[in-house]
């Protein structure tokens, strides 16, 4: 059975996407497939391979304006989650009831593949591609998409995979309505995004919660037990999911915990029980016995041998990017954790490293409270070296907990800085908490800068 009934929405006439990058590409391809008059628009410049694609396929498009008279005219519009809420395009669209949904909730109409679906504000890549890896090499036909991977849209057009594992974020579950997970995953929820939120972290919580929306009894919820946020969300939003919780701090009966010797114990009704001592996971900190447990749940649901649940929880090797070692020199040791954008990413990166830190950290502040990295930076941090236009909030919130916060001019300079700050057996961390744009295209380029200046030096 399709995870959302096909129809709830149009099945034919003007379909719009709004934004032109992976996901609105893919869209585009598999609504023309099922028979839609398709145009794209993207306020932006479309790269030229997606042009290439849409001109293969044939599709109109725009690019560098919204033709508004044109879009108003559409039965259903599937749009970028980049596109926030109170975009004036997307208050008219709505002022006149037509349905804007996202990529996800519109390609799940037309698969019959189990989706497992993975959201938090941090680890969710990490446990996507843990999960994705531990059932390909289980020999299961699993696809991987949402905000990693190849478009969800474009895989269920032209592929058949069985399972796709789905990295989900709150930007995309803000536009899902009627989508089922068969599997929904909360790793963690901390304040990141709150600009889109009115600054609430409530209604960043109950975001969150939208992924377990339209459950039934046949599917299942796993969730962090240690996690407050979570558990706050847990008294507001229910489901009749089976719950498979995840700790480190309590013993449960079924889902996943963490005994006095460091074993993680996995147990689910009517399967063997799995032990794995922390020490034989291949990603180290507390956070990722976290990652491994929610990855080992689903695996469990999944009914994967235990072995070879071992096998790629000792071996897994983690995504580019996310606490990715780039070198040693000179006796330090560098790490590029660009992927961290928001403060809670900066604890667990904070918290893994056992040596003296060079923190490289700054960018866009999207309104970032620093308190509970003070007892992190004071007690490892020898100096902050700051990237980014504006570092005000930063010298702030640390000047009194480190000796030294200096400025940078560029990622070249910041490395410079921080090798030069560095002794014998620290290490250099790149761990923004703050999105890349003022300086970068995105995470993955401040990362590449910096493992490219690391390199030259």
């Amino acid at each position: 059975m399709a995870n959302i009934s096909s129809t709830y929405y149009p099945q034919s006439g003007k379909l719009i996407v709004l934004g032109a990058g992976e996901s609105g590409v893919g869209t585009a391809i598999l609504a023309k497939q099922k028979g839609f008059d398709v145009f794209v628009s993207d306020m932006g410049m479309i790269a030229s391979h997606y042009k290439v694609q849409l001109d293969e396929e044939q599709i109109a498009y725009e690019e560098g304006t919204h033709t508004e008279e044109r879009i108003l005219l559409a039965d259903l519009v599937v749009k970028s989650p980049g596109i926030p809420e109170h975009a004036p395009l997307v208050i008219a669209l709505k002022a006149k009831h037509i349905p804007v949904i996202a990529e996800i909730e519109f390609a799940a109409q037309y698969t019959d593949a189990k989706l497992i679906c993975i959201t938090g504000s941090n680890g969710k890549s990490t446990t996507t591609m843990l999960t994705y890896e531990m059932l390909k090499h289980a020999g299961k036909h699993v696809g991987l998409a949402g905000n990693i991977g190849k478009s969800f849209a474009l895989q269920v057009a032209c592929e058949q995979f069985d399972v796709y594992v789905l990295e989900i974020s709150s930007f995309m579950l803000d536009d899902m309505y009627q989508f089922r997970a068969d599997i929904a995953v909360i790793l963690n929820i901390t304040a990141d995004h709150l600009d889109r939120y009115d600054y609430k972290v409530e209604n960043y919580v109950d975001s969150k919660f939208r992924m377990i929306q339209n459950q039934t009894k046949d599917d299942y919820f796993i969730y962090c037990l240690d996690d407050p946020q979570t558990a706050a969300g847990l008294k507001r939003h229910h489901t009749a999911a089976m719950h498979l919780p995840f700790t480190q701090e309590q013993k449960v009966e079924f889902g996943a915990y963490l005994t006095s010797i460091k074993d993680i114990i996995i147990n689910i009704p009517n399967s063997d029980t799995f032990t794995m001592r922390t020490e034989e996971l291949s990603l180290t900190g507390k956070h990722n016995v976290y990652n491994n447990m929610a990855s080992g749940l689903i695996a469990k649901v999944q009914e994967l041998r235990n072995q070879a649940m071992k096998e790629s929880m000792s071996s897994y090797v983690n995504i580019a990017h996310r606490l990715e070692q780039v070198a040693c020199i000179g006796g330090v040791n560098y790490i590029n954790d660009s992927k961290a954008t928001n403060v809670n990413s900066v604890w667990y990166a904070l918290e893994s490293v056992s040596t003296p830190i060079v923190l490289m950290l700054g960018g866009v502040d999207k309104g970032n409270d620093y308190e509970m990295l003070r007892d992190l930076v004071k007690n490892k941090v020898r100096a902050i070296v700051c990237i980014g236009k504006d570092n005000t909030a930063i010298h702030a919130a640390f000047e009194d907990d480190t000796e030294l916060i200096v400025n940078s001019s560029s990622m070249k300079d910041a490395v410079q800085l921080a090798s030069h700050l560095a002794q014998k057996g620290d290490t250099v961390l790149l761990s923004p908490a703050c999105a890349s744009f003022d300086w970068f295209k995105n995470y993955e380029d401040r990362g590449d800068k910096f493992k490219a200046a690391v390199m030259e030096l």
